[in-house]
This record gives structure tokens, C-alpha cells and sequence, in this order.
């Protein structure tokens, strides 16, 4: 039997990289997938994809940092599939550039901590008291290396919003574990996404794989390869737990 199968998965931007990926691997392992973006013609790719390999899948559409949406999209996602029991809050993104704090914006601080912490925050808000009343479920939340570790080259509104992932997912692992609901975070490194070959030049690129011990920087693969881990009963005691998919870039003591 499939690690996920009889399973529903609801995965927040999920129309390309890192979130297309985890939902092109549940598939793959049995679950009912929801993804979600605002792009129709990227989900719809992926949907594609989804579907070729025989998987079940539905497209949502709306903005993850309004409640409103979030609630019509879980509506949808209930309909067609019903509760959900895997749900991956993935949508984010850096929205500010590297430099002192004194020269940051309001603007673009608010925006990155709504695009990733607030956004968050949202969706475990939307999809965890379904969870809570049918006594089981699973979420992820998607940290980052910027939050894991100080660097002076580090946007600094993404990761203080990434680090408040971390603390919202785990003061939320310790409130919904009576309930048989488990609530991991994944912290990737760099990820090869679309979206970073397109913007990181070549001699970037190769400057960023000598800090990584494992000499390659990640692909989307590899975050969904985590992902599937903390989704499955492999690690069903497992909650709470921040999980570096970084090549050995950061070490925690």
C-alpha cells in the first residue's frame, strides 16, 4: 500500500516549486490533493501532471493572507474530497532584499511577515479545528535556512517571519497534540526551484554549493522527499520538530 493512500491533502502554493512538488508526491503515494496558487494556467500544468499519473486532484484559487478565502477554499477542498488530513502551508516568498534594518521599508516588512507568517498562521487557523474533530491530522509549515541561522546577507523581514513559523508551529504541535494532530516545520536551504534558476546566475550558483557539505544545492525534490516523511506514519511520533533539508549547510546543536 502507498505511504498516503485514503489520505486528503490540501497544499498551499502549489502551482510551481517546492509546493508543485509536494503535491506531485502525495499523488504519487495515494493521497487526494487540493493545490493552490492565484495563477490558473500554472495549476492547471500541474493538475495536468497530477492527473497523468492517475492521481485525484482539484484546483483552488485564492489569497492565503485573507481568512475569507482560505475558509471558501477549505469549503471547496471539503466538497470535493472531504476533511482534510494533510495539510501543507506552503505559500510565501522573500519579499524584501538583503541591507541594514535602518534602511527598511514598512512597507516591505509588513509584506513579507503577511506573505509567510500571517499567511500561516491563516491557513492553520482555516483547516486545524476540522482536524482537532476527527481526532487526527497532520500539518507542515515551511521555515527556511534564513531563519535557522544569522547572516549578514539575509533578508531580514523574511527571516524574522520564517523564525515565527517556527515558534507558531511549534506552540500549535504543543496545543493540538491531545488531539492527535501533528505539526512539523521544514526549513529548507537553497532550492533550485524554477524560480532561483531563472534569477541565480551559474558562478552564484557554484559559490553557494562550497558552503553546502553534500557540494549540491537542493531541488524541489528533496523538500518534497521531507515532506512525504512528516506526512506519513513513519513519523507518526514526531511533532514540534524543525527539520533542516539544507545539505548540511546548518547544524544545530
Amino acid at each position: 500500500m502507498k505511504a498516503l493512500t485514503d489520505r486528503i491533502a490540501s497544499i498551499t502554493g502549489s502551482s510551481r516549486g517546492i509546493g508543485a512538488a509536494i503535491a506531485r508526491k502525495f499523488a504519487q503515494e495515494g493521497a487526494s490533493v487540493a493545490i493552490h496558487g492565484r495563477d490558473r494556467e500554472a495549476l492547471s500544468s500541474v493538475k495536468g501532471e497530477i492527473e497523468r499519473i492517475g492521481g485525484r486532484v482539484i484546483q483552488v484559487l485564492g489569497d492565503v493572507t485573507r481568512f475569507t478565502d482560505l475558509e471558501a477554499i477549505r469549503a471547496q477542498v471539503e466538497d470535493q474530497f472531504g476533511t482534510v488530513d494533510l495539510l501543507v502551508a506552503n505559500a510565501g516568498g522573500n519579499l524584501s532584499m538583503p541591507g541594514p534594518l535602518e534602511d527598511i521599508s514598512e512597507r516591505d516588512w509588513h509584506a513579507s511577515v503577511t506573505a509567510n507568517l500571517t499567511a500561516t498562521f491563516l491557513t492553520i487557523k482555516s483547516f486545524l479545528p476540522a482536524m482537532k474533530g476527527q481526532k487526527s491530522g497532520t500539518i507542515i509549515t515551511i521555515s527556511s535556512a534564513a531563519a535557522r541561522r544569522p547572516h549578514q546577507g539575509s533578508p531580514i523581514p523574511y527571516a524574522a517571519a520564517k523564525a515565527g513559523i517556527q515558534m507558531l508551529t511549534q506552540d500549535v504541535a504543543a496545543q493540538a497534540g491531545p488531539y492527535n494532530v501533528r505539526v512539523n516545520c521544514i526549513a529548507p536551504e537553497t532550492i533550485l526551484t524554477e524560480r532561483n534558476l531563472a534569477r541565480i546566475p551559474q558562478a552564484q550558483q557554484s559559490q553557494l554549493i562550497d558552503v553546502h557539505p553534500l557540494k549540491r544545492l537542493g531541488s524541489p525534490e528533496d523538500v518534497a522527499d521531507a515532506a512525504l516523511f512528516l506526512a506519513s506514519d513513519q513519523s507518526g511520533w514526531m511533532t514540534g520538530v524543525i527539520l533542516d533539508v539544507a545539505g548540511g549547510a546548518v547544524m544545530t546543536r
